[in-house]
């Protein structure tokens, strides 16, 4: 049995409007789990995934109740697979380094801030930083997101781009 789980970052919303909400039901159906690698800004925007399992960190962006409630990084174990999430700090160019040296044993690495999506290897390590949610890039680039697919042959991911019509 295949589990498919959605992946955001970088929404940077205190509140849910309609269009988020189109967003993630358009990007996320076929989801059961969710992970947010933070700067949601509110923890309030997490009621879009109702009815789904939710991992969720907190990043420099969000405001200081949504930093008590959530933590800074987080370690999952989903089907034997050991996924760690944070959401990054620092500047862009070693990022992925940097977020392996905090967790070399994991499968599988979620992290944001840079709003550049990746989904590639390190050594064995399948790093995946899905984007700005809400488009917030460079020259009104589009939004993008992640799904990672965990089945018997392991973990695989891929980086989508949200239609430019929701």
């Amino acid at each position: 049995m295949m589990i498919r789980i959605g992946i955001l970052s970088d929404t940077h919303l205190d509140v849910i409007n309609d269009s988020f909400k189109r967003q993630c039901l358009t990007a996320f159906s076929g989801c059961d789990t969710i992970i947010h690698a933070g700067d949601l800004v509110d923890v309030a925007i997490l009621d879009a995934f109702k009815g789904k399992e939710i991992h969720a960190v907190s990043g420099n962006m969000c405001n200081l109740s949504t930093k008590q409630i959530l933590l800074e990084e987080k370690h999952i174990i989903i089907k034997g697979f050991s996924i760690a999430i944070c959401h990054g700090a620092g500047p862009r160019h070693n990022i992925e380094e940097r977020v392996f040296g905090k967790f070399p044993a994991a499968n599988c690495i979620v992290f944001g801030h840079t709003h550049k999506p990746v989904c590639q290897k390190f050594g064995r390590t399948l790093l995946i930083n899905p984007g700005s949610f809400q488009g917030t890039g460079r020259y009104g680039a589009a939004g993008t997101y992640a799904i990672l697919n965990i089945d018997n042959n392991g973990l695989s991911a891929s980086i989508y781009t949200l239609p430019d019509h929701l």
